[in-house]
C-alpha cells in the first residue's frame, strides 16, 4: 500500500518492482520493463499509466552530480525563522539557485536546507550574505556533507 494524494493505494508485488525498476533508471522502456517482470508491454503501459494517474509516480528524472557541474561542496543549512514566516521563507530560498532541497522540520530548527557550492567561499557568501541577510532567517546552523549516498 501507498498512501498518494492523501488516499491510500493498493500495490502488488509487480507496481513496486516497477518502481524499483524506473527508480534505478526512469528511461527504462516498456519493453524491457515488461521483460524484465515477465508481463506484456500493454499491462506495463496500464500500470505505470495508472501509477503516474493515481499521484504514486509523480516524475521521471535524472539526477545530475553536482561536482560534475562545478559545484563540489555540498552543506545542510539549519534555518530557524520568525513565527509564521514559512511561506515567505520558502518562496525566497527556492529562488536560490543553490538550493536542491527544502523542508520545513520539527526541532531546534525550523528549517533544513541542502545546498550546493562551488567552494567554501560561495558557500560563506551563500549563508553569510545571502541566507542570513532574509528577513525571515533568525539564526542559522551550517553542516558540512562529507561523503553523500543517494538511495532508492
Amino acid at each position: 500500500m501507498a498512501i498518494s494524494g492523501g488516499n491510500l493505494f493498493a500495490m502488488d508485488a509487480v507496481d513496486q518492482e516497477i518502481l524499483d525498476v524506473l527508480r534505478a533508471d526512469s528511461r527504462t522502456s516498456m519493453r524491457e520493463l515488461a521483460q524484465r517482470l515477465g508481463i506484456s508491454r500493454t499491462s506495463a503501459y496500464a500500470r505505470v499509466k495508472r501509477l503516474v494517474d493515481s499521484g504514486v509516480i509523480r516524475a521521471f528524472t535524472i539526477e545530475v552530480d553536482p561536482a560534475a557541474l562545478g559545484l563540489g561542496l555540498s552543506a545542510y543549512i539549519h534555518v530557524r525563522t520568525k513565527q509564521n514566516s514559512w511561506k515567505s521563507f520558502r518562496k525566497k530560498v527556492w529562488a536560490l539557485e543553490e538550493a536542491a532541497h527544502v523542508a520545513l522540520v520539527s526541532g531546534d530548527f525550523d528549517a533544513v536546507i541542502l545546498v550546493r557550492a562551488r567552494d567554501a567561499e560561495h558557500l560563506r557568501e551563500l549563508v553569510l550574505e545571502r541566507i542570513q541577510s532574509l528577513p525571515e532567517v533568525v539564526a542559522t546552523q551550517t553542516v558540512l556533507v562529507f561523503e553523500e549516498h543517494v538511495g532508492q
